[in-house]
């Protein structure tokens, strides 16, 4: 087995999966073990590095390369973090592999794009190259439910030139993707005994009626929300819960909202728009209310990315011979690092088509490949 593959291998056998806000065991929840595991591997390299607090038990592991004079810094950003195992038809942490995939939670997203990076930065490390840029290496916690890893990142200050964040590109250039912002809305009902519901006012039936509003009003934004790069904005019901017992008028019904912004939308409007279109537009006379957002975060786009799509890209195709620039639909950290400041592009080894799967799997030679792809990146000349 490649160094490399035994990397990701001991990655991926250290649970650390996002409770999503839900009761989780706790002998694979949160990200502590793999934070652990960062800092022996920083300590191991001599290199100096940090803990950053995100939540309680819950730490960013951030390292340095430096290097004397060096004519850029580049951040690699990756999250510990994976979604939940449940219903999984592989061993969730055995890092089985067969041929040339290994499969388990993580391996794809993105434990893998974090081995090559981490692979990467101790080539650094160890051959201490005299072109090689300085490298910050930042292992973030959170991704996969409130970003609150990169979040702290950003407000510690990132300092670098341009960063390059793993998620399963396939080995491509990712230069833009839509935002997201997430909250409730609740309808108020009044209780009563199920034999007798005129005596109370359901709170599901309030809700069916704001569904179908809330329908045409998808179709709306759809229609109207419209950027050249990403495409359509949209807004998703996907979740609903609601009343005791089946024999009892409910007095309580909630739905999750997912809305999707698109370049020049501000996330921080689009709860109130929904609103206000619900009061207004959409026929609903009844009380309702919508919660604080507890995902509010802008569409990435390729403002100021240009070197860093240029340079990345001149690196792919020395390794794999060539690659695309494209927009995708799904979210990363690489918004807020955008926003903070410092010129963002995504990247890594790995289909997103198998992130959060059941089998999930990632091929190990584009693993070894981007490893390549981002160690020729810190060194290339001007």
């Amino acid at each position: 087995m490649s160094a490399v593959a035994s990397l990701l291998r001991d990655l991926v056998a250290l649970p650390s999966v996002n409770p999503m806000g839900r009761e989780s065991a706790a002998e694979i929840s949160c990200e502590h073990r793999v934070a652990a595991y960062l800092e022996r591997f920083f300590r191991g390299l001599g290199v100096p590095y940090e803990k950053q607090q995100a939540a309680p038990g819950r730490e960013n592991v951030v390292a340095r390369f430096e290097r004397p004079g060096a004519a850029r810094t580049i951040l690699f950003e990756a999250h510990q973090d994976t979604v939940p195992v449940t219903n999984m038809t592989v061993p969730p942490f055995e890092g089985k592999i067969e041929g040339n995939r290994m499969f388990g939670r993580g391996t794809c997203d993105v434990k893998g794009g974090m081995t090559s990076m981490l692979s990467a930065f101790a080539r650094l490390v160890r051959e201490k190259p005299a072109n090689a840029a300085n490298v910050t290496m930042a292992c973030t916690v959170d991704e996969e439910h409130t970003f609150l890893g990169v979040q702290e990142l950003a407000k510690r200050g990132i300092h670098a030139d341009f960063a390059i964040v793993a998620e399963p590109t396939r080995l491509n250039i990712v230069h833009a993707h839509k935002g997201v912002v997430r909250w409730f809305i609740r309808t108020p009902g009044r209780a009563c005994h199920s034999s007798a519901p005129e005596k109370g006012v359901n709170a599901i039936y309030r809700m069916g009626k704001l569904l179908v509003a809330m329908e045409r009003y998808a179709e709306e934004v759809r229609a109207s929300v419209v950027d050249p790069l990403l495409g359509p904005a949209t807004i998703s019901v996907g979740m609903i819960e609601g009343g005791t017992s089946v024999n009892t008028v409910p007095d309580r019904c909630s739905i999750e909202i997912d809305r999707r912004v698109v370049g020049g939308e501000d996330p921080r409007l689009v709860r109130d728009q929904v609103s206000d279109w619900l009061r207004t537009k959409g026929g609903i006379d009844f009380p309702f209310e919508a919660t604080d957002t507890w995902i509010c975060e802008r569409a990435l786009v390729p403002t100021k990315a240009d070197e860093a799509v240029t340079r990345l890209g001149r690196a792919i195709n020395e390794v794999a011979g060539t690659h695309k620039v494209h927009s995708v639909p799904f979210g990363t950290d690489a918004a807020t690092i955008s926003f903070a400041g410092v010129p963002a592009i995504v990247f890594g080894p790995g289909d997103i088509a198998q992130a959060h799967t059941i089998d999930e799997w990632v091929p190990l030679d584009e693993v070894e490949k981007a490893a390549d792809i981002l160690y020729r990146l810190a060194t290339q000349a001007d």
